[in-house]
């Protein structure tokens, strides 16, 4: 007696029904990755914003007034000694208290006069109308839309016009032959989202080890280490700070008593 098999599992069985469903899987599969190394570099880059909004709260002040007083130790040192030596050092001393306050109250500066030139806001705009979630087709393109939301929502704030023009570029190239396409073509559409998640998650996880080879990464993991034995970092690093200004003071006033002393 001949058996015969649902029209449906001959269909699963063609290559090309068998290759969209492979393809369909893997794009699932990346996107999940994609998506969690997104969650783990926008934790990272949460948690070291935190830790150096601290930082510059508790020691980069303190660095910055340090500095300070060393240069104006060194211009006063010019007054006493007038040799071109003191005046080099001088020179150096306030170049690098200058690089040290901006520094310190640099980063504040820039956030509070954060203003988008108008064509990174129409590129952006433009990002948003196709990438936006409530333009989503299904659930899963929903989320991967909310994804992409919040990967522009990033790249607008740091005024990233790259990335913003890579996410419009990349919706332009999937989504070209979407009215009507044939399997063929869902199969390229799908193999070339992957290729872009590939890649994204390539730039991601170079971006991560970028972040986490920076001087304050390295700092946020000795403060992370000391924790473990009950102490705080960056209150030793401020301590030891202010002994140091109290000592620069004292040279300072030690100084101008030795130019009133000889008449300068």
């Amino acid at each position: 007696m001949e058996s015969r098999m649902p029209a449906e599992i001959i269909l699963q069985q063609t290559p090309d029904a068998a290759a969209l469903l492979d393809k369909r899987e893997q794009l699932a599969a990346v996107r999940i990755t994609l998506a969690e190394r997104e969650s783990e570099l926008a934790l990272i880059r949460a948690q070291l914003k935190a830790f150096e909004g601290r930082y510059l709260r508790q020691v980069g002040i303190l660095y910055s007034e340090l500095d300070d007083l060393e240069a104006r130790i060194a211009e006063r040192e010019v007054d006493l000694y007038d040799s071109d030596s003191a005046r080099r050092r001088a020179e150096e001393t306030r170049q690098r208290a200058q690089e040290t306050h901006d520094a310190a109250f640099g980063n504040a500066r820039e956030a509070e006069e954060f203003d988008p030139p108008p064509d990174l806001k129409t590129l952006f705009r433009d990002v948003a109308k196709r990438i936006h979630p409530d333009f989503a087709r299904d659930d899963a393109e929903q989320k991967h839309f909310t994804l992409l939301m919040a990967r522009a929502n990033q790249a607008y704030s740091r005024a990233d016009t790259e990335t913003l023009q890579r996410l419009l570029d990349d919706h332009r190239e999937i989504n070209s032959s979407i009215a009507g396409e044939s399997g063929a073509a869902e199969l390229l559409r799908i193999t070339r989202q992957i290729q872009h998640a590939e890649r994204d998650i390539t730039t991601l996880d170079a971006e991560r080890h970028t972040l986490l080879a920076s001087e304050i990464a390295q700092l946020y993991l000795d403060a992370e280490t000391v924790a473990r034995e009950h102490r705080d970092l960056l209150t030793e690093l401020a301590t030891n700070l202010r002994e140091q200004i109290v000592d620069a003071q004292r040279r300072f006033e030690l100084i101008d008593r030795q130019i009133s002393a000889y008449g300068r």
